[in-house]
């Protein structure tokens, strides 16, 4: 896999993946050769054991401005660009890679998040933002459709008036707010925004991954079932974590008052 990045970084220490977007002078918004590299990063992550969680942010001032139009300009009298083939060859992949990752990841928005940028942010599982951050679905003032997930994330975390307010005015909302909407899980002081995600991240990775997999997994769930076949659900995950390694480890640390050491099984 490429190393030779130009538009994204990529380090993995202490069990931590971390990817930022690094673009800067463009906001970081997305280009064909930044969701290439993307991609690869995550499949890199996907593919290592020493990456036990991923954290995902931006370089500068902004953590994803979305789609870069300069990428694929329109013209008047040119060709449309076929903006569902973009969807599908590469935010798509992109959205379900994020969301499938068998690994916690958390978003540190450190900047604005705008159009697919801030749908991006919330496929992560835990979102963090700096105070200074923002989110704006910009897509109306393109006459189109939130996109990378919007029109499913919105509803779910905020209920069906905020979500189409927010589609059809495209108000910037702060990270305070977000965070009070339940948009978000939490908002932080600037300088505290990487130190606290990179904590985070760090407690995730010397946990029980298959532990928060299963957690992630059985929340997801929740969403279609009763609550009786959300009892079966629990019961079979615990039944399925019961009698493995992770548990065991955090009995015997309980009973010796020690930390677990888990190995994620």
């Amino acid at each position: 896999m490429n190393n030779n990045y130009q538009s994204i970084r990529f380090t993995v220490s202490g069990g931590v993946a971390v990817l930022t977007l690094h673009r800067p002078e463009r906001l970081n918004s997305f280009t064909v050769a930044m969701h290439l590299e993307v991609r690869d990063a995550l499949a890199r992550v996907a593919a290592d054991a020493s990456a036990r969680a991923l954290v995902l942010t931006g370089a500068g001032r902004g953590f994803c401005a979305g789609q870069d139009l300069n990428d694929r300009a329109v013209t008047p009298n040119g060709v449309r660009p076929d903006l569902g083939d973009s969807i599908e060859r590469y935010y798509k992949p992109l959205v379900l890679a994020l969301r499938n990752l068998e690994k916690p990841v958390i978003a540190a928005v450190n900047g604005v998040a705008a159009g697919a940028g801030a749908n991006i942010a919330l496929a992560c599982d835990v979102v963090l933002a700096a105070r200074s951050a923002s989110f704006i679905q910009s897509f109306s003032k393109l006459g189109l459709v939130p996109d990378a997930g919007g029109t499913y994330w919105l509803p779910k975390l905020l209920g069906p008036a905020r979500a189409l307010g927010l589609a059809w005015f495209g108000d910037r909302i702060s990270a305070d707010q977000a965070e009070h909407w339940g948009l978000i899980w939490k908002c932080v002081a600037d300088e505290e925004l990487m130190p606290l995600a990179l904590e985070l991240a760090g407690r995730l990775a010397s946990g029980s991954t298959q532990g928060f997999l299963r957690t992630r997994q059985a929340m997801r769930m929740a969403e279609h079932n009763t609550i009786e076949q959300q009892l079966d659900v629990e019961r079979d995950f615990q039944r399925e974590l019961g009698a493995g390694a992770d548990y065991l480890e955090g009995v015997t640390a309980f009973l010796q008052k020690r930390a677990p050491r888990f190995g994620g099984h």
